[in-house]
């Protein structure tokens, strides 16, 4: 199981509730993005820099998730892609995207985008407060310890 970080806008006060979970428990990270961050000198944690270029991030993580991996994103149409390939998906904002509600937050998302387009609606998402970094905290520690109980059943089973 790898995290993979859709990096190009992901808030600093959330990367550091993510590498505690990280550096805690030892997950191979990558943050991903078109510029270089600030990441911990940790074995298990790197960052890639990809061109820049409409969805060419997106497109990597895509490449490399698999199945039972985390991605931890707010591009919807890359929580689609990621989950249909069995692997986990985080919203920034602690939305945990699955089977169950990819496809209607993904057709909200194209409504939302054309009301946008035709001036209906204007400004984007509220600022990062306590309640938003608490939900991704929460969001964290629900797919890790989803994980960590299937790691447990499956070693006991082939034991």
């Amino acid at each position: 199981m790898k995290i993979l970080v859709d990096a190009d806008a992901f808030p600093n006060a959330l990367k550091e509730i993510l590498l505690r979970a990280v550096l805690k428990r030892s997950i191979t990270t990558i943050f991903i993005a078109n510029k270089k961050i600030g990441i911990p000198n940790e074995a298990y944690i790197s960052m890639e820099v990809v061109p820049l270029g409409l969805d060419v991030a997106d497109n990597r993580i895509a490449e490399l998730a698999k199945a039972e991996d985390l991605v931890i994103t707010a591009d919807i149409p890359l929580a689609d892609r990621v989950v249909a390939k069995g692997a986990f998906a985080l919203d920034p904002r602690g939305t945990i995207y699955d089977e169950e509600n990819i496809k209607y937050l993904l057709a909200m998302r194209n409504l939302m985008d054309e009301l946008r387009c035709c001036g209906e609606i204007t400004g984007g998402p509220s600022a990062i407060d306590a309640k938003t970094i608490r939900a991704f905290a929460d969001g964290l520690n629900k797919i890790l310890s989803k994980i960590a109980t299937k790691k447990k059943i499956y070693s006991t089973i082939v034991i």
